[in-house]
């Protein structure tokens, strides 16, 4: 049963979610130590239950998904070293520049694909030479989901043999992992297999408050856990935080297939309605475009059906299902667009 807190319906992100009754009973009855020593035997457990689940040796529990991927990027890259990213994607546009800000890696962005791939022929064109003239390309990042689509599985194959081919880390911004696994049908593990470094969000369709965990080799971990104090990450008690990861993991992967489900039944409700000029839906996410001159009255009747919507001046919108969003919101929502 969805967790809604109050009559709002809240479609900006599936960040939104709250911690369920049985969530916040875990928390409370959480065992905790020193995380910045190690001590905090919930957190331990949630990074080796992570790793484990991943096929990784390691793992390491951060406040957000934006420090996981920045403390990744600064764990694979050395000052004046270049990432390959996609020009759409969160680590480069949505995370305050923090990989050249804060660790003077140089980004190189290139057109995502329509699929979220970055096509494999642009990436190798991207690799720079070795000359003192460049950055030096050490890494290629990826997303998974990106804008709710899923990266298909023979591409991260392909993905990873170009990588090795020029001596390049893998990293996954897996914020979305699981919506990816559970779309595909497929464990985890079988995406997170071709990377050497995932980190994961719990705060999104999952359900925690707080927090995401990367995953990589031990070593690679050691450079992590150094950069996570430095960049202002290390937490004392936070055992309260990681125990509703663990209970997300427990409680709420399977049901992702829900949130789907009825980002499907919404995606249909809304393409029969006139005035809307087309509905694309992928994993949880619905996106909508309308006549740019019904924005206002959009605007206007979400407002009055106490529905949050994300509406700028673009036409395209982006509604965004999750486990606080119940079935019987969906004619609500349809209603408020027709």
């Amino acid at each position: 049963m969805a967790n809604v807190p109050d009559d709002w319906i809240d479609l900006r992100s599936d960040t939104v979610t709250r911690p369920s009754p049985a969530m916040r009973a875990a928390m409370a009855a959480a065992e905790v130590g020193d995380d910045v020593y190690g001590d905090d035997p919930t957190v331990n457990a949630l990074q080796e239950r992570l790793a484990a689940d991943l096929g990784f040796e390691a793992g390491l529990f951060l406040p957000s998904g934006t420090q996981s991927n920045l403390v990744a990027l600064m764990s694979h890259c050395a000052r004046g070293d270049e990432y390959i990213v996609g020009m759409d994607a969160h680590t480069y546009k949505y995370e305050g520049g923090g990989a050249a800000v804060l660790g003077s890696i140089q980004p190189q962005p290139i057109p995502q694909a329509a699929d979220g791939s970055l096509p494999l022929d642009a990436i190798e064109r991207a690799i720079k030479p070795v000359d003192p003239h460049f950055a030096r390309t050490r890494l290629l990042c990826l997303e998974d989901t990106w804008q709710g689509r899923p990266l298909p599985l023979d591409y991260l194959a392909q993905a990873r043999a170009l990588c090795d081919r020029h001596g390049l880390g893998l990293h996954l911004d897996g914020a979305r992992l699981y919506n990816a696994a559970v779309a595909q049908g497929v464990p985890a593990r079988e995406i997170a297999r071709h990377f050497d470094s995932v980190s994961v969000c719990l705060s999104k369709g999952l359900g925690a408050p707080v927090g995401s965990v990367l995953v990589g080799s031990r070593q690679l971990l050691s450079v992590a856990r150094r950069w996570r104090k430095v960049t202002g990450g290390g937490m004392r008690q936070a055992g309260l935080l990681a125990a509703a990861g663990l209970h997300a993991l427990d409680h709420n992967v399977e049901r992702m297939a829900e949130d789907h489900a009825r980002a499907g039944r919404l995606a249909r409700a809304l393409s029969a309605l006139p005035g809307v000029a087309s509905v694309e839906q992928h994993t949880n996410m619905v996106f909508v475009t309308v006549a740019p001159e019904s924005l206002p009255r959009l605007r206007e009747r979400a407002q009055a059906q106490r529905i949050h919507l994300t509406i700028g001046n673009a036409p395209r919108l982006r509604l965004v299902l999750h486990l606080d969003v119940p079935e019987s919101a969906l004619e609500r929502i349809a209603g408020a667009f027709a």
